[in-house]
């Protein structure tokens, strides 16, 4: 019994790491689900919508939106 049950932790021990590393690699589910969310909790800034951008920089700015 000692000897079957010191295998079956060894084989529980070595398929959990494993497993976690194959599931967080799978692309698809990262971006289906990770980034939606992270998009969801933090939604981008626009360059625009900082306040506290100095005025040089606010110009150039628009300029580059504007096209020059």
């Amino acid at each position: 019994m000692g000897v079957k049950l010191e295998i079956f932790r060894m084989i529980i021990y070595l398929t959990f790491p494993v497993a976690m590393f194959w599931v967080s690699n799978q692309a698809e589910w990262f971006e289906d689900d990770v980034i939606q969310r992270k998009r969801e909790l933090w939604p981008p800034e626009k360059v625009s919508d900082l306040f506290f951008l100095p005025e040089g920089w606010r110009r150039l700015d628009s300029c580059i939106r504007d096209g020059f």
